[in-house]
């Protein structure tokens, strides 16, 4: 049974930073690219970053472009998403996921609140 357990949010002041963390069970962590989303009030979930199965690769959205990065470490099964310089519009319920989404994947993600 595939689980992904989203960790690591809370509240924080603008300026500040999170490191979010996503423990994937199952076999599905060495074999997809794995990203995090992020949903705010009142909007669609967006693609924040991913990364791929070597994690020699990683994107991400304009909006946060040198203030997160994705990692992945392949002896805990888990993948990181370190948050920099947040901002109040960064607030958001995060999760992780696999590159495309599998719908079955989807945990409870971690909210993150950023303060002005």
């Amino acid at each position: 049974q595939v689980r992904l357990v989203e960790s690591g949010g809370g509240l924080v002041q603008a300026g500040g930073s999170l490191r979010l963390s996503c423990a994937v069970s199952g076999s599905i962590f060495s074999i997809n690219t794995m990203a995090w989303y992020r949903q705010a009030p009142g909007k669609q979930r967006e693609l924040v970053a991913t990364i791929s199965i070597s994690g020699a690769a990683a994107g991400y959205a304009d909006p946060v472009k040198g203030r997160f990065t994705i990692s992945r470490d392949r002896t805990k099964n888990t993948v990181y998403l370190q948050m920099n310089s947040l901002k109040p519009e960064d607030t958001a319920v995060y999760y992780c996921n696999t590159l495309p989404v599998k719908e079955a994947y989807w945990g409870q993600g971690t909210q993150v609140t950023v303060s002005s």
